[in-house]
């Protein structure tokens, strides 16, 4: 039987990007706006909190535990929690001050794909790219979107699905790894309630989607068919992942931004069990 429940009683005004660490058993995910890394271990029942200098819109594990990249606001930066030690790597469109980084997460090679997004003035558009462990940045070859999410890779790294919300459709496009390279550029999906925005690919190559402003997280089978329906008591779940020490636990992120607030189920963290589903373990930036 499928339990939903809430995993702690602390509500976030925009949670997101949440990740399970098979290293350290912990799960991590921000605050965005807050500008507030969190971690929480299931075993001990205890929760960790960094406050960054600026909004945290995504970030990767690294192959150096408790060492994350972090997509902050216009830069991405090594932050090494161990010893609260950040390290500023490179700008991301400093000529653009409208823009952020928005959802990120690492491709089966160890490369940091992310978006950026205008939290102001949409006509100024967002663009994905790619951070390789060597340092280098580049702009995908994908067109511009006004928010970037639903960043995830099939698992043999072969397919890259990303979104631009607002146009409520998931798109997927060949990847090659190695290069950065993207082609054949197509519809995965077309959303019709809500917009989509984080997602994660389970062992089975399945796309599980939090759909903001539809109470719901949907799974998508690889030829883009309805799978199932997850139902959630928060209104804007914002990411997934799957957890756990079988990866058998969903974790849903929500958001309580622009929400009221007798809607005690927003902003919450969520736990899903009795799927019978297994996800994959994050891949790493080798930092």
């Amino acid at each position: 039987m499928v339990s939903v429940q809430p995993l702690l009683k602390r509500r976030h005004d925009l949670s997101e990007c949440i990740v399970w660490d098979d290293v350290l058993g912990v799960l991590w995910w921000t605050d965005i706006f807050a500008a507030t890394l969190w971690q929480y271990d299931p075993v001990r029942n205890c929760e960790r909190s960094w406050v960054l200098p600026s909004a945290l819109g995504s970030f990767a594990l690294t192959t150096t535990p408790g060492v994350l990249l972090l997509g902050l606001r216009k830069e991405l930066a090594r932050f090494d929690t161990n010893h609260d030690k950040l390290e500023v790597r490179v700008p991301v469109e400093p000529d653009l001050a409208q823009t952020r980084i928005n959802d990120g997460r690492c491709d089966r090679a160890g490369n940091f794909i992310f978006g950026t997004t205008n939290d102001g003035a949409l006509h100024v558009p967002g663009a994905f790219y790619r951070y390789t462990p060597q340092g280098q940045l580049s702009r995908l070859d994908l067109p511009s979107v006004a928010i970037a999410n639903s960043l995830c890779f099939s698992p043999d790294g072969g397919t890259l699905y990303y979104a631009d919300s607002p146009a409520r459709r998931i798109m997927a496009c060949d990847y090659d790894s190695a290069n950065g390279q993207v082609r054949r550029s197509r519809v995965f999906v077309e959303v019709e309630h809500g917009v989509p925005d984080g997602s994660c690919v389970d062992a089975e190559g399945y796309l599980w989607n939090a759909v903001w402003g539809a109470s719901r997280v949907m799974r998508y089978a690889p030829d883009g068919r309805t799978d199932r329906i997850l139902d959630l008591p928060a209104r804007q779940p914002s990411c997934v992942a799957f957890g756990g020490a079988a990866f058998d636990t969903l974790y849903v992120t929500s958001a309580r931004r622009d929400m009221p607030d007798d809607e005690q189920d927003s902003g919450l963290v969520y736990s899903v069990t009795g799927l019978g589903v297994r996800g994959l373990r994050e891949c790493r930036f080798d930092a």
